[in-house]
């Protein structure tokens, strides 16, 4: 018991655990925007579908550490591709790497990346089951591509939504990997999530207890969140249904 309270009193571990929700939900929330969007693309494109989908679904098929070795060499300062093409086009490039709020972005555009193609796969499969005649009744009632979206799409969309968000959520709490070698946990602590504490407790600090502690607590994190939203979209889904 005294393990855990000593973690609930630790500034440093509500700092992981807010640094963790806002990687996240920002990570989560864009690759299923972009992933959506990619997957309604190939949906209402029937020329070169498999050719796409292929070449979209290759930076998941990368390696993790791999990709992220690349991404963090085009990110590098002054130097790296992403630096030298905006300093040549005259714009001065931020520091993504060494300022908090850039290595935070950075680490989400990077997660986004690597997994936004798995998105895309799972909501493009699930779109092969939509009720065409449906589509094509709203159309003749002159329905814009927006309210297909919302009162069709999505409402057929939500148990692929459900899991997608809930199996990509329970990856990002466990993010360790990309963070490592992305940016160490920096600059200071503005990257370090749970999981990036719990590997400082256990191999850095040899605090085996305490991070064990943690892995229950953020067991505990993952679980409630993943009830909340899971009833959220399920409830939303039976509205639409009715």
């Amino acid at each position: 018991m005294k393990n855990y309270t000593d973690l609930l009193s630790e500034a440093r571990l509500w700092n992981s655990i807010w640094t963790t929700i806002i990687i996240a939900f920002g990570s989560v929330a864009l690759e299923f925007v972009v992933g959506l969007a990619l997957a309604l693309a190939l949906y209402g494109n029937r020329i070169g579908t498999k050719f796409f989908s292929a070449l979209l679904f290759l930076p998941h098929i990368i390696t993790p550490v791999v990709a992220t070795l690349f991404l963090k060499w085009m990110l590098a300062s002054n130097w790296g591709l992403i630096d030298a093409t905006l300093l040549t086009i005259g714009i001065e490039p931020p520091d993504w790497l060494g300022s908090p709020i850039w290595a935070k972005v950075s680490v989400i555009l990077a997660d986004a990346w690597i997994f936004t193609p798995l998105i895309m796969i799972i909501l493009y499969a699930a779109l092969q089951g939509l009720d065409n005649s449906l589509l094509e009744a709203a159309r003749i009632d002159g329905a814009s591509n927006w309210r297909i979206l919302r009162h069709i799409i999505i409402p057929a969309l939500i148990p692929a939504i459900i899991f997608t968000i809930s199996v990509r959520l329970m990856d990002v709490f466990r993010f360790f990997d990309t963070i490592y070698v992305l940016t160490g946990g920096g600059p200071g602590t503005a990257t370090e999530t749970v999981t990036m504490y719990t590997y400082q407790l256990g191999f850095r600090m040899l605090e085996i207890g305490k991070a064990s502690a943690l892995g229950v607590i953020t067991l505990v994190i993952v679980a409630m969140l993943l009830l909340t939203i899971n009833r959220f979209l399920t409830r939303t889904y039976r509205k639409g249904d009715q």
